[in-house]
C-alpha cells in the first residue's frame, strides 16, 4: 500500500453521480495522476491519499486511491488555489489573493475560528463578508462528512444529503446511533447502515440494530411485495434470519417498538397482524372516508335520469348496454361507486355519460396514477385529466400534497381511472382532499396487476362488498371483431388465445430458444412489423413496443434494450452520446420518465406553450445532448420539449423495451411480447393479461407455447398482507 500527501491541481474527470474522479496531484516538484471515489475537490487542496499504483493501458502509471484523508493547504499558493477555487461564495481569484496576503499562513484559521477579522480587508462589505463566511464553513462541514462518508462506500450524491441533513453532527450522531440514517434519509437502507455499524464496533445485538432491522424487514416486504403488514410469527422469523441473533431479544424490542407505538399489533396472538404506523393509520382512513363519503351523499333519485341518459344517446348516436346504463344510474345515486371490467366492455363510454349528466351538478375532475393513463384519459373524453399528484399539487420539497382537508379539491364529482395502480398511500392523500358530499366514481379493472406500492385498495373494496360496485362482462361487438379484446378475455377464463388468423390482430411466431428468440424480436421490431403495418422508420421506434416479464436473461430488459438500441439507433459519426451511472444515452435513444417530477420545464414543440411537470411513463427520444455538461434533452411523444440537467438524469431510463410492469397504465398500437421460461412469480396469468391490453392494433407474441400456456394456466396471485376489506366490513356493519 502506497501513501503520498500532495496538493490538487486540476480535476481531470468526475462522475459526479457515484465520485469516481481523476485527479492531477502535486508531490513537490512532480506530479502523480490519482484515481478513486473521491469527494469533489479543488485546486490547491491538501490530501492524503493511500492506495496501488497500478498502469493505465491509455494513461499510464496512475494510484488507484482506496482512502482518503482531507488536510488543509499549508502553503500560501495552496490556501490562495483553494479560496479563489470558486467553490466558496464571495470569493474568486483576487479576493483570495488578497485574502492570503493579509492573513498568511494563519488564513484558514482566521476563517474557522476568528472570521470577524475580515473586516480588516478594506472593499469588504458587511453582506459580502457574511455570505464568505457562510459558505466556507457549509463547505467544510459538507467535505468534512463527506470523507468520514465516504470511507463507509457510501456514494457521493447521498453523501452530500447526508452531510446537508446533519451538518456538523454528521459523524457524532452516525457514530452514536448509524441505525437513524434509516428513517432520516430516504435511499439509505438498513443494509448500508448495518455495514457503517459493523466497521463502527457496534455489537450484533444492539438495540438500535435490532429495532432498526423490524422496521426494515416490515418496510421491504411493503415496497417489494405490497404487504402492508406481517403476521407477527413471520416478522420474527425474518428478522431472525437477517441478524441472526436470539428470538427473545427481538421481541423485546417489538414490544418497545409497539409501546411507543413506532409499529401496531391489534392482537395477542401468535399470528397477529404488526404494522408499520404509517400503513395502519392509512387503512382506517382509507375506510373510513370511504363510508362518510358514501353516506355525506343522499341517495340519488333516478326520476328523470333516464330521459337524460336518452338524450345524450341520441347525441352520441350509441345505445347503452343494460348493464352500462345502470352504472351510469348508480354514479347519480350512490356517493361512491366502483366500475370494473376488462378491455372492450365500455367503461370509457360509461365516463362520458356521468360527465353528461353530473356536469350539470357542478364541476367534474379527471385523474388517473400516472401521466400516460390520465393523458388517454383526456383524448378518451375531451376534458383535462390530471395524475393523482398533480391534482393533489405534490411539493417535491416538502414530500407532501397541498391538497388535504383544510385545502380540499372544488367538485361535485371526482373521477379516478386505471384503479388497480393506486397503492394505500396515494389513496389516502386522495380522500383526504375529497370533501364530504363529492361524488367519487372509481374505475379500474380488477384483473390488471396490482399496484405497485403497498395495498390492493381495488381488489379489498370490490372483496369487502361494502362499497356499490358495477361489473362490466359484455364485450360490444366493435371490440368483440378484435381477437386482442377476445383473447384478454380467454385468457382470463384461462383459456389459450387464438392467433395466426387470417386479418387477425394476433400473431405468435414459435422460438425455442432465448437467444433466437431476441432475435426475432429485433427483426419484428426492425423490419417485419414496419413494413406489415406501413410504418416510417421513425414511427417503428414510436409506434412499435416491445414488453417482457423479465429484466434478467437474453429476453430481459437490459438486453432486448441493447439490441434494439444497435439496430434501430446505432452509434454513428457525428452522433453525440455518454455514459452517467450505468447507463449510455445516445442522440435518438428512446426513453422514459420513471418518477414524476414537477418540477422539470417544458416547452411545446409546435406551440410555444411552457408548463412544468414531467410524469413517470412519460416516452420521448433524446434530441440534443452535451457530452461534457452531461445535460441533454428529450421530445416527448405529446411534443413537449424538456431540458434535462446531470441531477434529473437518474430519472430516465432506456424504453425501447419496457417489463410489463412498468407499462401499466400505456396503451401502444402495436406490442411485441418474448414468452420464454423463466421464474413462475413472475409467467401469471395476470402479467400476460396486462401486457396484451396494452395493445390497440396488433400482438405478436414470439417464443414457445408451453410458456404461454403455463402463463394462462398459473392463476396464482401471491395475496398480500391487508385489512382494508376486513376493516371496511367491520366499520360499515358497526355503522348501520
Amino acid at each position: 500500500m502506497e501513501c503520498v500527501e500532495g496538493s490538487v491541481v486540476s480535476t481531470v474527470y468526475r462522475n459526479s453521480e457515484n465520485g469516481y474522479s481523476v485527479i492531477e496531484v502535486a508531490l513537490g516538484r512532480r506530479s502523480i495522476t490519482v484515481v478513486g471515489i473521491l469527494p469533489e475537490l479543488s485546486p490547491g487542496e491538501q490530501g492524503k491519499f493511500e492506495g496501488e499504483y497500478v498502469n493505465h493501458p491509455k494513461f499510464g502509471k496512475q494510484l488507484k486511491c482506496s482512502s482518503f484523508e482531507l488536510q488543509k493547504p499549508t502553503t500560501l499558493l495552496g490556501i490562495e488555489r483553494f479560496l479563489g477555487s470558486g467553490l466558496i461564495s464571495g470569493i474568486g481569484p483576487s479576493t483570495a489573493q488578497k485574502i492570503t496576503r493579509h492573513f498568511g499562513k494563519e488564513t484558514l484559521t482566521v476563517l474557522s475560528e476568528h472570521p470577524e477579522r475580515l473586516s480588516e480587508l478594506k472593499g469588504l462589505g458587511k453582506k459580502r463578508i457574511q455570505t464568505i463566511i457562510e459558505s466556507f464553513h457549509e463547505h467544510m462541514r459538507v467535505r468534512e462528512a463527506m470523507i468520514f462518508l465516504q470511507s463507509y462506500g457510501i456514494p457521493a450524491t447521498l453523501c452530500i444529503r447526508i452531510a446537508r441533513y446533519y451538518g456538523e453532527r454528521t459523524s457524532t450522531v452516525i457514530r452514536e446511533n448509524p441505525y437513524c440514517l434509516c428513517s432520516d434519509i430516504q435511499g439509505v437502507g438498513f443494509l448500508t447502515a448495518d455495514r457503517i455499524a459493523a466497521a463502527l464496533g457496534t455489537p450484533p445485538d444492539s438495540p438500535n440494530r435490532i429495532r432498526a432491522a423490524l422496521q426494515y424487514t416490515l418496510t421491504d416486504f411493503a415496497l417489494s411485495q405490497g404487504h402492508c403488514y406481517l403476521p407477527r410469527n413471520l416478522l420474527l422469523e425474518r428478522t431472525v434470519s437477517l441478524l441472526q441473533v436470539e428470538e427473545g431479544l427481538i421481541r423485546r424490542e417489538l414490544s418497545t417498538l409497539i409501546l411507543d407505538r413506532t409499529l401496531v399489533c391489534e392482537k395477542g396472538a401468535e399470528d397477529a397482524p404488526v404494522f408499520l404506523a404509517r400503513y395502519y393509520d392509512a387503512e382506517f382512513e382509507v375506510s373510513r372516508t370511504l363510508l362518510d363519503l358514501l353516506s355525506s351523499v343522499p341517495r340519488g333519485s333516478r326520476n328523470g335520469a333516464d330521459r337524460k341518459i336518452d338524450t345524450f344517446q341520441k347525441n352520441r348516436g350509441i345505445v347503452f348496454s343494460p348493464m352500462q346504463r345502470e352504472a351510469i344510474l348508480c354514479a347519480l345515486e350512490f356517493g361512491v361507486l366502483v366500475i370494473t371490467g376488462g378491455p372492450g366492455t365500455g367503461k370509457t363510454t360509461i365516463i362520458n355519460g356521468i360527465i353528461s349528466l353530473l356536469s350539470r351538478e357542478g364541476p367534474v375532475l379527471l385523474a388517473a396514477p400516472t401521466g400516460r393513463a390520465a393523458k388517454r384519459m383526456s383524448e378518451a373524453t375531451g376534458m383535462e385529466a390530471r395524475t393523482i399528484h398533480r391534482l393533489l399539487e405534490y411539493s417535491r420539497e416538502e414530500e407532501s400534497f397541498a391538497r388535504d382537508e383544510n385545502y380540499p379539491l372544488d367538485c361535485a364529482c371526482l373521477i379516478v381511472d386505471e384503479m388497480s395502480m393506486v397503492d394505500l398511500m396515494l389513496m389516502r392523500g386522495l380522500l383526504k382532499a375529497v370533501s364530504p358530499g363529492t361524488r367519487l366514481i372509481l374505475v379500474g379493472d380488477k384483473d390488471q396487476l396490482p399496484s405497485v406500492g403497498a395495498g390492493n385498495v381495488l381488489g379489498d373494496i370490490l372483496q369487502s362488498s361494502v362499497i356499490p360496485v358495477i361489473r362490466l362482462t359484455d364485450i360490444f361487438r366493435q371490440s368483440g371483431e378484435s381477437r386482442i379484446v377476445v383473447n384478454a378475455h380467454r385468457i382470463l377464463h384461462g383459456e389459450m388465445p387464438l392467433w395466426n388468423e387470417s386479418g387477425s390482430d394476433f400473431f405468435y411466431e414459435r422460438q425455442s430458444m432465448p437467444l433466437q428468440c431476441a432475435e426475432t424480436v429485433v427483426e419484428l421490431v426492425r423490419k417485419r412489423l414496419p413494413a406489415y403495418m406501413h410504418y416510417t422508420d421513425g414511427e417503428r421506434m414510436r409506434l412499435i413496443q416491445v414488453l417482457t416479464p423479465t429484466k434478467k436473461g437474453d429476453c430481459g430488459v437490459a438486453s432486448l434494450n441493447t439490441l434494439l438500441r444497435e439496430v434501430l439507433n446505432p452509434p454513428a459519426p457525428g452522433k453525440r452520446e455518454f455514459v452517467w451511472g450505468d447507463l449510455l444515452f445516445r442522440e435518438g435513444d428512446k426513453v422514459m420518465q420513471t418518477r414524476n417530477n414537477y418540477d422539470l420545464v417544458w416547452v411545446h414543440e409546435k406551440s410555444g406553450e411552457e408548463g412544468e411537470g414531467v410524469f413517470n411513463g412519460d416516452i420521448g427520444f433524446i434530441q440534443d445532448l452535451d457530452p461534457e455538461k452531461h445535460t441533454l434533452s428529450v421530445l416527448f411523444d405529446d411534443e413537449r420539449l424538456v431540458a434535462y440537467s446531470p441531477e434529473d438524469l437518474q430519472d430516465l431510463d432506456m424504453a425501447y423495451c419496457l417489463t410489463i410492469h412498468k407499462s401499466q397504465g400505456s396503451e401502444f398500437p402495436v406490442v411485441v411480447i418474448p414468452v420464454m421460461p423463466g421464474p413462475m412469480m413472475l409467467l401469471t396469468r395476470n402479467l400476460f393479461y396486462t401486457a396484451v391490453t396494452r395493445a390497440r392494433s396488433l400482438v405478436v407474441l414470439a417464443g414457445q407455447e408451453s410458456v404461454v400456456a403455463q402463463m394462462v394456466h398459473n392463476d396464482h396471485i401471491t395475496a398480500r398482507y391487508t385489512r382494508l376489506a376486513s376493516r371496511l366490513r367491520e366499520e360499515g356493519a358497526a355503522g348501520k
